[in-house]
């Protein structure tokens, strides 16, 4: 299709500053007089390229040519290249190769603003490539999954999204066992394939508020208040908001928040150890209490 080739002869141009007629009629598999034409095409849509005879010459743009500079001015150029540079990031197969072609088409050295290092996790799943190609397709994906728990599930999935919410990779997805949306934590999916069923996408399906707390599998939600010592107090701005955080003018955080009521949150607060008080509800005080009699009977 011409304005196929006519859009790649500009690409090679950027890339390669001069090329000649004969690379070009090789590279395409057509006629000289199919390219003179096509270079005719460009000088009439304004493209300032041209043409030098003789030994050393060929076909060449003007040095500070850049492509679509009418069409997206520089700060949507950056953009586009800083949107694929952190997608490259997430090791999806094509991202990093359309960043270095639109890189020469705005004539833009990318800034490297942004580096994902997975060294020193336990992050042996690398599914982002397998989830992008089955969430673009509309493909459903099947997998095991280990809840929260360590039991083990066979979940069939019409996947949505990839979140990175709380410190962790998840996957959002229509789950066809449960009938009902879900959030997958990425790190707890083992074996996943990609199966050759599409599915529709299911637009009436919105989640609001909190999406962690209101498809987190199991527990409802709570409203909870904790007074946390100043030792822990890098902890309280790694895990909370500022808004859920009040200082105290003893250096201690009082920190309310609503969550599900799952292991993971008594998990979360037994971490702390004796750095932090549950002070409502007064069932939750208790239950914290009973576990932390569980782990001192371990050690008499």
């Amino acid at each position: 299709m011409q304005i196929n080739r006519l859009f790649e002869i500009v690409y090679i141009l950027l890339n390669k500053k001069s090329v000649t007629a004969k690379e070009l009629t090789s590279h395409f598999g057509v006629s000289r007089r199919t390219i003179c034409r096509d270079i005719d095409a460009l000088s009439t849509v304004g493209i300032p390229i041209y043409t030098e005879r003789g030994k050393g010459g060929g076909i060449s743009l003007l040095p500070d040519f850049v492509l679509n500079k009418s069409i997206l001015n520089e700060q949507e150029q950056n953009e586009i290249l800083s949107a694929l540079h952190g997608l490259s990031n997430v090791k999806t197969d094509n991202s990093k190769r359309i960043l270095e072609k639109l890189s020469t088409i705005f004539n833009k050295t990318p800034t490297n603003w942004i580096e994902v290092d997975y060294s020193g996790l336990t992050h042996e799943n690398d599914f982002f490539n397998d989830l992008k190609i089955a969430i673009l397709e509309q493909r459903i994906v099947e997998f095991n999954y280990y809840n929260m728990h360590g039991d083990k599930s066979f979940r069939v999935v019409e996947p949505m999204q990839v979140w990175f919410k709380s410190k962790s990779w998840y996957l959002k997805g229509y789950c066809l066992t449960k009938q009902a949306i879900r959030l997958y934590k990425i790190s707890r999916i083992k074996n996943l394939t990609i199966t050759e069923k599409n599915f529709a996408k299911r637009d009436s399906l919105v989640v609001s508020g909190n999406p962690i707390d209101n498809i987190y599998e199991g527990g409802k939600n709570i409203y909870i208040k904790l007074r946390i010592a100043p030792e822990k107090a890098y902890r309280v701005y790694d895990d909370l908001y500022e808004s859920m955080i009040e200082r105290q003018s003893d250096g201690s955080f009082i920190a309310t928040m609503t969550w599900p009521e799952t292991g993971w949150l008594y998990d979360f607060i037994l971490s702390f150890g004796k750095h932090i008080e549950v002070i409502e509800p007064e069932y939750i005080r208790n239950i914290i209490k009973d576990e932390a009699q569980k782990i001192i009977e371990k050690y008499l």
